[in-house]
């Protein structure tokens, strides 16, 4: 009895797909799928804490600013651009915190110092602190990009000149900032 049942269901299914075949086809589209991709720039993220520690700046033994001063470079890891860009790096000098008036004959209070923000561009752009200009503190990419920023600073100087020794201050304080921009 079963089978009887087969055989017809079978015959009705051979029916529906040869009056599916004698049907004209149908076509909606090309559907357009549209969307955009702002122009977008992220610095990333600061591998470490972002200090430069210099330690002692002068010389104990002459008063002068060392010349031996270095950090380790800080480094923005991450850091993209969704089209062509701009970086930009400013800085502002090293200044005593507490000794803010004028500093007496022979001494100065600001360690002038040349910061870099290298690896976005093919020259890197450069800062340097007491400097009447600064026209490689910008430098452009045409294209988007991502990868690390390696930010630097060194080129250690006395504001006024290397012959006058820093006021004692137990806090001198500068800041370097990085900035990327999309460019149209």
């Amino acid at each position: 009895m079963n089978m009887f049942k087969l055989v017809p269901t079978a015959l009705l299914l051979a029916a529906s797909a040869s009056a599916a075949s004698a049907q004209s086809s149908d076509t909606a589209g090309p559907l357009p799928i549209t969307g955009n991709v702002p122009a977008l720039c992220s610095v990333g993220t600061l591998s470490g804490n972002g200090t430069f520690p210099l330690g002692v700046l002068i010389d104990t033994s002459t008063g002068l600013l060392r010349g031996d001063l270095s950090a380790p470079p800080q480094v923005l890891s991450a850091a993209f651009c969704t089209a062509q860009s701009t970086i930009t790096v400013s800085a502002t000098p090293l200044q005593s915190v507490n000794a803010t008036g004028t500093p007496p004959g022979g001494f100065s209070r600001t360690v002038n110092y040349t910061a870099t923000a290298s690896g976005w561009t093919a020259t890197a752009a450069s800062f340097t602190t007491g400097a009447a200009t600064n026209p490689a503190a910008t430098q452009s990419r045409t294209t988007a990009f991502q990868g690390d920023i390696s930010v630097a600073v060194g080129a250690f100087s006395t504001g006024g000149g290397n012959a006058l020794r820093l006021v004692a201050d137990p806090a001198y304080a500068g800041n370097v900032t990085v900035t990327l921009a999309a460019t149209n």
